[in-house]
């Protein structure tokens, strides 16, 4: 792994930024009327992900760091399952390109997750 001096240097926190500006591209295809209804609401979700990422990143311990992981985690999920119902209800007429960024990252936060599990010591820590 590359050397970590910032959250802006882990992959899953980039592939987390192209995903929220992909899903930003893909929400304002939706009706008008649902700009303060579901699409807010899976905008909210997908900036989640990349901030509890930065936050955990940016706390002393891994444990804090892995709590705010199962939090980004969690969005992700809450992302998947808005634009799962925005597809059962026609606002997205085929699933789109972000399910695999879904799945990637996913994986992205699992391995971390693991990593930081499985390490006595910190293997990503921020630096001034």
């Amino acid at each position: 792994m590359a050397t970590v001096k910032t959250y802006r240097d882990l992959e899953v926190w980039q592939k987390a930024m192209a995903f929220v500006e992909d899903v930003y591209k893909t929400v304002r295809t939706f009706p008008r009327e649902e700009q303060y209804g579901l699409s807010d609401q899976i905008r909210r979700a997908a900036v989640s992900i990349p901030s509890n990422i930065a936050e955990g990143f940016g706390r002393d311990s891994n444990a804090e760091f892995l709590r705010f992981l199962s939090i980004a985690r969690g969005s992700l999920y809450e992302v998947s399952t808005q634009l799962e119902i925005a597809h059962r209800i026609g606002f997205l007429p085929s699933r789109t390109g972000l399910y695999p960024q879904i799945v990637s990252i996913g994986k992205m936060l699992n391995t971390l997750r693991r990593r930081l599990i499985d390490s006595p010591k910190r293997p990503v820590k921020p630096t001034n």
